[in-house]
């Protein structure tokens, strides 16, 4: 389907037009780059990619000091936790290191969790964020606007 009068894609149509396989290897392409800890991706699933995802879908946990308390900042973001399709992927800082877990969900309870690489992690986030372009035309077009920045 041809592009629709605010130039992003008609309905149906992947955010590339290459198909989901394409979409989710950009859209990890464009997660992986430049980004090593959580607060980096707490920034790009809260602010950018933020505004095209469903409300609730994304929260962030923060660790706040004393310092921070009394400044009135958020504090240092420690983990990410993305509400996926029957899934919930979370990135958590412990100490230097970053680990990041998969967890099956059905009816609101975790019924299983896997630790995964965060190349793993990165890819099942993309896939979940291809879900939501293929099926909200706001979201592809945010996504669309995201990726050629």
């Amino acid at each position: 389907m041809g592009p629709d009068e605010d130039g992003g894609l008609g309905p149906g149509a992947e955010p590339t037009g290459l198909g989901p396989a394409a979409d989710v290897a950009l859209l990890a392409a464009a997660l992986r780059t430049d980004r090593a800890d959580v607060a980096s991706y707490a920034r790009v699933l809260s602010g950018a990619l933020g505004d095209a995802l469903p409300a609730g879908t994304v929260e962030v946990g923060y660790r706040r000091g004393l310092g921070d308390r009394l400044a009135g900042r958020e504090g240092r973001a420690e983990s990410v936790l993305v509400h996926g399709d029957g899934r919930d992927l979370e990135l958590r800082a412990e100490g230097e290191r970053v680990h990041a877990e998969v967890r099956r969900v059905s009816g609101g309870v975790v019924i299983s969790r896997r630790r995964v690489e965060v190349e793993d992690w990165l890819t099942a986030l993309a896939e979940d964020l291809s879900r939501i372009a293929a099926r909200d035309a706001a979201a592809r077009r945010a996504f669309e606007r995201w990726l050629r920045m």
